[in-house]
């Protein structure tokens, strides 16, 4: 199995194949789905500023992808972008032929796999950070497991947990709702998970310091002293 860091402006991944020419896809995704975002934003800069749901004027997949899933989870566009970039990824390592495909897109994460893979969660300086993984079975049709923290990263949030990991199918969904879900649950308000829909969203962790919430239909944790939110790919490593 190859894993290569990739670096282009914003978007920090990591991708993970069994060919050199599925990451050369790979890259080439990415670098197609951003192209296209900034050739937009160039155009409609409100895009890329506004914390609420936006209906932009193109019919580019990733501006339709990221202005649709946050619609429905209720925040802005960008909420999706590094979700919609990791899907474009893995879709043209698809295309190319891959069975096995990984991109981590700074804690964002599109997959397709003909075998387990194990996810690590860090939530900053909660219990659970870095001893537990997802071991997500193998998926024919690409998942995303998207996560969002009021407490690690850069990123704005109006929350406080530590981590909030959304399963989904639509990845950019996975990563509004993320968003969404960090925003706005709390210990005694978990009121947020009523609006997600059990036909787009397949499950969610949520952990807040010591409490740790769950919702849906989550893959099997195992302990696991982890580096990272990817950590081992299933027994070809």
């Amino acid at each position: 199995m190859i894993r290569e860091p990739f670096r282009f402006r914003e978007t920090i991944a990591t991708i993970l194949a069994d060919d050199p020419a599925h990451i050369a896809a790979a890259k080439e995704g990415i670098l197609a789905a951003r192209q296209a975002l900034e050739r937009h934003i160039a155009r409609d800069p409100f895009f890329a500023a506004t914390f609420d749901p936006y209906t932009p004027d193109s019919d580019e997949r990733i501006i339709v992808r990221m202005a649709g899933a946050t619609r429905r989870a209720g925040v802005g566009p960008m909420a999706a972008v590094a979700g919609a970039i990791a899907w474009a990824g893995v879709e043209a390592m698809q295309a190319a032929g891959a069975p096995f495909g990984v991109i981590d897109n700074g804690g964002d994460i599109a997959l397709v796999s003909d075998r387990p893979v194990r996810v690590g969660v860090h939530a900053g300086e909660a219990a659970l950070s870095n001893r537990v993984a997802f071991v997500v079975p193998p998926q024919d049709r690409i998942l995303g497991i998207c996560t969002s923290s009021a407490t690690v990263g850069p990123s704005i949030s109006f929350g406080i947990a530590d981590a909030v990991t959304i399963f989904s199918h639509d990845v950019a969904l996975a990563d509004a709702w993320a968003t969404a879900v960090c925003n706005r649950i709390r210990p005694d308000d978990r009121t947020v998970l009523d609006l997600l829909d059990p036909g787009e969203v397949g499950g969610v962790l949520a952990i807040m310091g010591g409490i740790t919430v769950r919702w849906g239909e989550l893959p099997p944790l195992v302990h696991a002293v982890v580096d990272g939110q990817l950590i081992s790919a299933g027994d070809r490593q």
